[in-house]
């Protein structure tokens, strides 16, 4: 499995928008083959961070839906970002 989180920064201003404008992305995601999850919501205490989560059956799947990246005017608005991919071996229950 893999996943992929981390955080991303645009102006404080623009992040309702830049959410909005994702949630075609977040819907074709969830729906791509191999998807377990898909996620980008606002940070509840920095006003201009959005926290990425991604689940993946495998990097096949991940690549068949990630293309190039994302869209121009989306990447235009990322200030910074910290985001990770992460292998993961196994899964138990907490």
């Amino acid at each position: 499995m893999i996943i992929i989180a981390g955080k991303l920064w645009v102006d404080a201003a623009d992040r309702d928008a830049y959410l909005a404008g994702c949630s075609k992305v977040v819907e074709q995601a969830r729906a791509a083959a191999g998807c377990l999850d898909f996620a980008l919501s606002a940070d509840l205490i920095e006003p201009d961070r959005i926290n990425v989560y991604e689940r993946w059956e495998t990097d096949e799947a991940l690549t068949r839906f990630r293309g190039a990246g994302p869209e121009p005017e989306h990447a235009a608005q990322i200030r910074d970002a910290e985001v990770s991919k992460y292998r993961i071996s196994a899964v138990e229950a907490p």
